[in-house]
């Protein structure tokens, strides 16, 4: 998810790499050029299930991937980066949200700052049933923005870096930073979701997504609210 953003839970993944392929496949990635390549929409490994993880990779290679996923979302900038979008099919994701943002934006989007953490094989469900919607983007489809509705209160499941459980629920920005990650996972976009009378060319976006709410470019471009 884009820092200028302002984010399912995964189904079946697909069969994926051995683990002696995968460790293969990370170590490789590893050696080339940082920040890691962002992968576009178009490519197949965003549109695929992601593997669950299970342990494939040692310590060292878990923390070097970790910390290349955190060097490559904060360079983006972003809020989070999932591993499909570095070309990675496993169930991994990163989220940081320590970006300044102005009162009334963190007020209206119930936004407040995320300490950096791991996600691995996350899910999420809704408490609740209030859905809101705000402009978001993706470092998958640059520089593009767009109204997504999402849960407004998301209960998060998995575990974290250490292995240790995650169990909590988790209301406004985080819980859509969180749903727009996991997304990434099941293979979705947020373009899936998102009104599309809303999207913003690059260039065109920060028009609206400034606005404490898109209420503005709702009246103007033709779309309701949730």
């Amino acid at each position: 998810m884009s820092e200028t953003d302002g984010a399912g839970r995964p189904g079946g993944s697909w069969p994926g790499p051995t683990a002696a392929a995968l460790r293969a496949q990370v170590e490789l990635l590893l050696e080339g050029p940082r920040p890691l390549p962002i992968v576009q929409a178009g490519e197949t490994v965003l549109r695929r299930p992601a593997p669950p993880y299970r342990g494939e990779l040692d310590g060292r290679l878990l923390d070097e991937l970790v910390e290349a996923m955190r060097e490559t979302m904060r360079a983006a900038p972003g809020v989070g980066l999932a591993a499909p979008q570095i070309g990675l099919g496993l169930a991994l994701a990163v989220i940081e949200d320590a970006w300044p943002v102005q009162d009334d934006l963190a007020l209206a989007r119930e936004r407040e700052p995320v300490p950096f953490r791991v996600l691995v094989n996350p899910r999420y469900e809704p408490v609740g049933e209030q859905r809101v919607g705000f402009y978001e983007g993706c470092l998958s489809v640059s520089g593009w923005q767009a109204v997504t509705p999402r849960w407004r209160s998301v209960r998060l499941t998995g575990r974290d870096h250490a292995g240790d459980l995650l169990d909590e629920v988790l209301h406004g920005w985080p819980a859509r930073i969180v749903q727009h990650e996991t997304d990434h996972l099941a293979g979705r976009l947020y373009v899936d979701i998102a009104e599309m009378r809303s999207l913003c060319a690059p260039g065109h976006g920060l028009r609206w997504s400034a606005e404490a709410t898109p209420r503005a470019a709702a009246q103007e471009l033709g779309f309701s609210l949730p």
